[in-house]
């Protein structure tokens, strides 16, 4: 049977696919904050960002190619999707693809949360412990609204439900293990390129974040109902690119004058 949709049913479609994405971006962002804020506090980073942070302090010494944490995490998020390719293999929906994007959106903006973030005065075990704390807390409070709005995951997310659907394992535990692997992985390359334990990159804060962010999420997501009201809204894109249009041609006419 075939289904035509009028004009006003698409714009519906496309506005509201623009503002989930766009909701989404600002709940990266705010996800992107609470780890730069874990890293800074050298206490331990948060679990998806040991590896790349290992990678960066890697390329800083001339070990490796030197990228930025956020450019490493493009590295790894990339590498997490081709694993659930691997392991779905036909059964694998393109649309998880998507999972790219999002991934290379978390990586720039964490790279510009960390820009943000380097002039913060975190010196003593005081203010390394309030930014840890403060990064969990912020961290938590993004995953949160980035699971309210509906979106494809995270890849660091995605390849845990790829496990659970082809294992039947359930996500908690499976989530649990690709964790566990994260940090491992991050312990080893520390030893391959220093001989050592890297603290600041796998310490106590690392295992503070990994139980601590989750109970965060926990505690606000019975009280989320009402972004759903605000995924749900349809702004009036047309009339916002008005007024922006009329206001940039005011002001261009008038540096003219």
């Amino acid at each position: 049977m075939n289904i035509t949709l009028s004009f006003d049913q698409v714009k519906d479609k496309v506005t509201g696919f623009v503002w989930q994405h766009l909701l989404l971006i600002a709940s990266l962002y705010v996800m992107t904050l609470g780890v730069a804020l874990c890293v800074r506090s050298a206490l331990g980073s948060s679990v998806i960002s040991t590896i790349p942070f290992v990678m960066t302090l890697a390329g800083e010494s001339g070990a490796v190619r030197a990228l930025t944490i956020g450019e490493w995490t493009y590295v790894m998020n990339f590498a997490l999707v081709g694993l659930q390719l691997l392991i779905m293999r036909r059964k694998f929906e393109p649309v998880q693809l998507f999972q790219l994007v999002i991934g290379f959106l978390f990586g720039w903006l964490l790279d510009v949360n960390m820009a943000l973030t380097a002039a913060l005065p975190i010196a003593g075990p005081a203010a390394q412990c309030a930014a840890q704390v403060a990064g969990c807390v912020v961290l938590g409070i993004g995953i949160a609204f980035e699971i309210r709005c509906g979106s494809v995951t995270m890849p660091g997310e995605g390849l845990p439900a790829a496990i659970s659907r082809k294992t039947g394992v359930l996500f908690a535990k499976t989530k649990i293990c690709v964790d566990i692997c994260l940090v491992i992985g991050a312990v080893v390359l520390g030893y391959v390129f220093y001989g050592t334990w890297l603290w600041q990159v796998v310490g106590p804060g690392t295992l503070f974040a990994m139980i601590f962010v989750g109970w965060v999420v926990k505690l606000l997501t019975p009280h989320m109902q009402w972004f759903d009201g605000v995924v749900c809204y349809r702004p009036g894109f047309r009339r916002y690119i008005y007024g922006l249009a009329r206001t940039i041609r005011y002001l261009t006419s008038s540096s003219h004058d």
